[in-house]
């Protein structure tokens, strides 16, 4: 093996042991990270040589970012519990079993939907603090819950936050002279005409890919949750599914083509949602006879369940629907409000922060805009909530003191795993020479791949979301990277940028502090081994059917695109 396979294997060693930790040794997150974590630090400091005071600052700068994501959580959690003890929960289950007592029904209207449209407007991990909760209202098993929350971290991902993958990932990543120049040469702007072409491409293989998510997430619903462990009783709402799936995508895709990259999934969501839940109460296109519904609470498997029991509660006689759906309401609202750009409200909240500049004097700096976090507007819609539902004191602290009970386990997790993922994409800054560790990996397989790169190319933005946990960061890390790539075997830039985005989107489905953070907001813990070897599946059918496409477009449909 020579120096550079060498390399490209230590550099994949990390994340293969969190692999085998969690899905084969099943141990729990709070056990494997802290090892991955040692592990990780010891290669930085042995073999590439990174400075102790470095890697220091970077595992800091790791625990910085956990706590912007312990915020969400412990916001979503508390909307959660507020909706509860209100009993706004209650009259919300009941008001999606007036439009279908079917779950199935109930995972592509609340999950594939509703979570695309909460992705669309804030992204970040919010669809699963939004839905899963809300899932665990309607009655599913709070692993279901969570597992169907993370199947649709892909389609709408590449689009989340108002385009944010594209507009600050993809667009600082490739902001260098020599893009900027061949760009130029092709009769393009950088921006928008550049930017705005990899959004198109972007859309393109995730409205084909993407449109059977919905069919997936029923099938291992009946096959993983049902009393017949069939993926046959899935299918049978297939019809339903491929309609709830193309009312997303036909709009998303539209979007990207005539307005660009911020508003595909909001509105194609936004869209998808006003005509799936008007067919959804007409009984369109669902099958006929007894709905399907999970087996009676009793028959549940332990590990479907966390410490938060799912019950909502009694209904209350003043408790309308409208009235109950009003968080929610105010949720998308201000979420949307304070993300588009041309409002001033984003650049007032961001404009608070809280920044630790230069860490342990080595450069490395790191922020917090609280005022700008999901976490906040959740905390502030719970006690508007208070008010508007007529909440009792009494109540209100039990909301609250019951979500930060739940924090502590997923806290320990998540500052080693982003302190991790810090160290390994920290990497870069060390005296052997090399590049970061993921770029070591990434420029290895791409020696080895050749002419059929672009099958490869978003399985490499799937690893980047898999070690960052983000869409964004995965296009920060390897964009330029796959640019380079597609130059030197001569095939469209746009294509393998394309396949770069919706791989980074799709490794949301596995990506261990997703997990961790998803599971937090139903109360399940230590269950993530059991998750990702259930995610696995969609996201491995999402990159590969990606892959094909890729190869179709690189070398027969876009051969001549640049």
């Amino acid at each position: 093996m020579d120096s550079s396979g060498f390399y490209a294997l230590v550099a994949i060693l990390p994340i293969l042991a969190v692999m085998f930790f969690l899905v084969v040794l099943r141990w729990p997150a709070t056990r494997a990270m802290p090892v991955a974590y040692a592990m990780t630090l010891g290669f930085a400091l042995w073999l590439w040589q990174v400075p102790f005071v470095h890697a220091a600052a970077a595992s800091l700068r790791g625990v910085v970012i956990a706590v912007t994501l312990l915020w969400i959580i412990f916001g979503a959690i508390v909307l959660l519990f507020t909706l509860r003890e209100s009993g706004a929960a209650a009259t919300i289950r009941r008001g999606f079993m007036d439009v279908s007592r079917d779950r199935r029904v109930q995972a592509v209207i609340v999950a594939w939907l509703f979570g695309s449209f909460i992705e669309g407007a804030s992204g970040f991990g919010t669809p699963a603090a939004v839905a899963g909760p809300l899932l665990l209202a309607l009655g599913f098993p709070a692993l279901a819950a969570v597992m169907t929350c993370l199947i649709i971290q892909s389609t709408p991902v590449s689009f989340g936050a108002v385009g944010t993958p594209i507009m600050v990932g993809m667009r600082e990543s490739l902001n260098v002279p020599s893009v900027e120049g061949a760009v130029a040469e092709a009769g393009m702007s950088y921006y928008p005409d550049f930017i705005y072409q990899i959004g198109v491409f972007t859309a393109i293989p995730h409205a084909i890919v993407g449109t059977l998510i919905p069919l997936i997430i029923c099938g291992m619903l009946t096959r993983f949750f049902g009393a017949n462990k069939s993926f046959a009783e899935g299918l049978q709402v297939w019809k339903f599914a491929l309609f709830g799936g193309l009312a997303f995508t036909v709009p998303y895709l539209a979007v990207a083509v005539l307005l660009g990259p911020e508003f595909p999934s909001l509105l194609g969501a936004l869209i998808g949602l006003a005509i799936v839940v008007t067919a959804a109460r007409k009984g369109f296109l669902i099958p006929k006879g007894e709905p399907w519904d999970f087996p009676p609470r009793d028959q549940w498997e332990s590990e479907w369940m966390g410490v938060v029991s799912g019950d909502v509660g009694e209904e209350r006689s003043n408790m309308t629907l409208a009235r109950a759906w009003t968080p929610y309401v105010l949720v998308a609202a201000l979420l949307v409000l304070t993300r588009l750009p041309f409002l001033p409200l984003k650049a007032w909240l961001s404009s608070v922060a809280f920044t630790w500049a230069d860490i342990l004097g080595t450069g490395l700096s790191q922020g917090i805009q609280p005022l700008y976090l999901p976490g906040t507007i959740f905390m502030v819609v719970s006690l508007l909530t208070v008010a508007l539902h007529g909440m009792t004191g009494k109540e209100t602290k039990t909301a609250w003191i019951d979500s930060a009970k739940m924090l502590a386990g997923p806290a320990f997790a998540l500052v080693f795993a982003v302190a991790l993922v810090r160290v390994f994409i920290d990497s870069n800054v060390n005296e052997s020479g090399l590049e970061s560790m993921p770029l070591v990996l990434a420029e290895w397989a791409a020696s080895v791949a050749g002419g059929s790169w672009p099958f490869f190319a978003a399985m490499i933005g799937a690893l980047g979301a898999f070690v960052a946990g983000s869409n964004t960061v995965s296009d920060l890390m390897f964009s330029l990277f796959q640019y380079g790539v597609a130059d030197r075997i001569g095939v469209s830039h746009l294509v393998v940028l394309g396949m770069q985005a919706l791989g980074g989107a799709a490794g949301n489905m596995i990506t261990v502090h997703n997990v961790v953070a998803a599971s937090a907001t139903v109360g399940l813990v230590g269950r993530e081994g059991l998750l990702i070897r259930r995610t696995i599946i969609p996201m491995t059918y999402y990159v590969v059917f990606a892959g094909i496409l890729g190869l179709l477009f690189a070398y027969v449909i876009f051969p001549d695109t640049f």
